[in-house]
């Protein structure tokens, strides 16, 4: 079918009336590049407009990084789309590149966001972390925990779909199977809830998990993926798309993360939520519409990240952070973290263009969004989008998937671990001072410690051995960590991953003082 569209002024909003046409007339955002590949194949007539829409020029701090690109608003047939997208990756070599949008009217509000004209609500109310790097004690531990393997096992389930698409039954029946999944890695957690997000306008449903933050539960961060597959030649029920990098990789990624937490006992203070978007491949509908749910709700989402390939090792360097329609600030905070917990990586940076993965719908709501990326623009899986975006072709490994599960889950953690306002929790420190007898003991708690190191150390004379534990009293005989060498100074720690009680206890070895000094962060 020969489309047509209808480019929109942004000096004219006000004066627009014309509505949306009826049948699979549809609207969507660009920018330039996709733009002129949505002229080639809808053959537009010469006398066409292509007047923009809106330009980027003096980026806000929230999106510094942006291509000096405008922005349009166009009216196109449904069935274009999918020329549009196999355009984009033929001939831009990237993913997206639009946006849909439900009606006219929730078009050129985006557009007058994105030209600086309209701000929403939920942006002023937004918490800005303090992307202090403090939770090493529980970061490494689990880093350690992670394993390529069990990617590779949900690449490989996901990938056994037909297909993902999100208007067939492979797209419903893997939304459901993902849900099942999360939810019996969450099992005996009541802080974890799963749940299935219905979109009104087509069949495949977006899947959340969500672990309730102990203290802080109303700032959120989200780690994200897309559910959805598709074959650019056009995707029906029998068509192979099995999108095992396209973004079952980073589906799988997330995956491992909430694996990970869960096995470890790890509770955040803030909420941290795992979304696997439908409908990515046509539009970015999925996250477009649970981002906008959040922003009408004014959720305070403090950061999303969002995962989008992660197999495909491209490039020289290891993770590309994509600059343009995410948050400068934020990009520093991941690149610190793979500097922290991943110094062995090779970091780059570049460019993917408008609307090119689900953090856009974020952006597009003022929150603060990052893509760590498997490769340089250009430079990605050349068969996503085709029946050959198997495992196969990525190896049958998930070592390149591994690095990106590690880095959200660390992303996760730290940002999850903040306390109330974004700026943390500073440690505590308390000292006792006394003296024992031989073979006398004297307990110290409960400390009311929460997610981190707990440390206590002692000094003085004659020798003094120090024991401590979680949850109850320790003995001599039962701790979690012990000190007794053949002086007064001792040293222990505990890693927690929750919020709990914590005990210490002194035994004089031989008479002497002490000075005991316990370090944690509060509950």
């Amino acid at each position: 079918m020969r489309s047509s569209f209808k480019p929109l002024a942004l000096a004219g909003l006000l004066a627009l009336c014309s509505a949306a046409q009826a049948g699979d007339k549809v609207w969507i955002s660009l920018g330039d590049a996709a733009l002129a590949q949505l002229q080639k194949v809808t053959a537009v007539t010469p006398g066409a407009s292509a007047t923009p829409t809106a330009a980027l020029a003096g980026a806000s701090a929230s999106t510094a990084g942006r291509r000096a690109e405008s922005i349009h608003l166009v009216q196109v047939d449904e069935a274009a789309l999918l020329q549009l997208s196999a355009a984009v990756h033929q001939e831009l070599k990237r993913c997206g590149g639009f946006m849909f949008h439900a009606s006219q009217a929730e078009g050129l509000a985006s557009l007058q966001r994105h030209a600086g004209t309209a701000k929403l609500a939920a942006v002023a109310a937004l918490t800005r972390p303090s992307y202090v790097i403090d939770q090493q004690a529980v970061v490494t531990p689990l880093l350690n925990q992670m394993q390529a393997s069990n990617i590779g096992q949900t690449i490989t389930d996901l990938s056994a779909y037909v297909n993902r698409y999100y208007q067939t039954a492979g797209g419903v029946n893997s939304s459901d199977w993902l849900k099942q999944r999360w939810t019996t890695l969450a099992a005996g957690r009541a802080d974890i809830t799963v749940e299935q997000f219905t979109h009104a306008s087509w069949k495949q449903k977006s899947v959340i998990a969500t672990i309730k933050g102990t203290d802080n539960a109303s700032e959120v961060v989200v780690l994200g993926a897309h559910l959805d597959s598709i074959n650019q030649a056009g995707t029906t029920e029998a068509t192979r798309a099995p999108g095992a990098d396209d973004d079952a990789s980073g589906v799988a990624s997330i995956t491992e993360v909430l694996r990970t937490m869960v096995a470890g006992g790890y509770k955040p203070r803030r909420t941290i939520k795992f979304m696997a978007y439908a409908a990515e491949e046509v539009g970015l509908r999925g996250s477009q519409e649970i981002a906008t749910s959040y922003a009408n709700a004014g959720v305070n989402v403090v950061g999303v990240m969002q995962l989008d390939m992660t197999n495909y090792k491209g490039s020289v360097n290891d993770i590309y952070i994509y600059t343009d329609y995410t948050d400068s600030a934020q990009n520093t905070f991941v690149t610190n973290l793979i500097q922290t917990y991943l110094p062995t990586l090779k970091v780059g940076t570049d460019k993917c263009g408008y609307g090119c993965s689900d953090h856009a719908s974020w952006t597009a709501k003022g929150y603060y969004a990052s893509l760590p990326f498997e490769a340089a623009f250009n430079q990605d899986n050349p068969y996503i989008h085709t029946a050959n975006d198997t495992f196969a072709n990525s190896g049958n490994q998930a070592d390149h998937s591994l690095k990106f599960a590690r880095l959200a889950l660390a992303y996760a953690v730290e940002l999850g671990s903040d306390g109330a306002g974004g700026g943390g929790v500073p440690d505590k420190t308390e000292t006792f001072t006394g003296s024992l007898t031989l073979n006398q003991t004297r307990s110290f708690g409960p400390f009311k410690a929460g997610v981190g190191s707990f440390k206590a150390s002692t000094t003085g004379t004659g020798d003094i051995d120090l024991y401590a534990r979680r949850t109850t009293v320790p003995t001599t005989t039962t701790y979690d960590c012990k000190s007794d060498g053949a002086t007064s100074a001792e040293s222990c720690s505990i890693n927690l991953t929750a919020n709990g009680d914590v005990y210490v206890l002194l035994k004089g070895y031989k008479a002497g003082s002490y000075s005991l000094t316990v370090t944690y962060r509060p509950q």
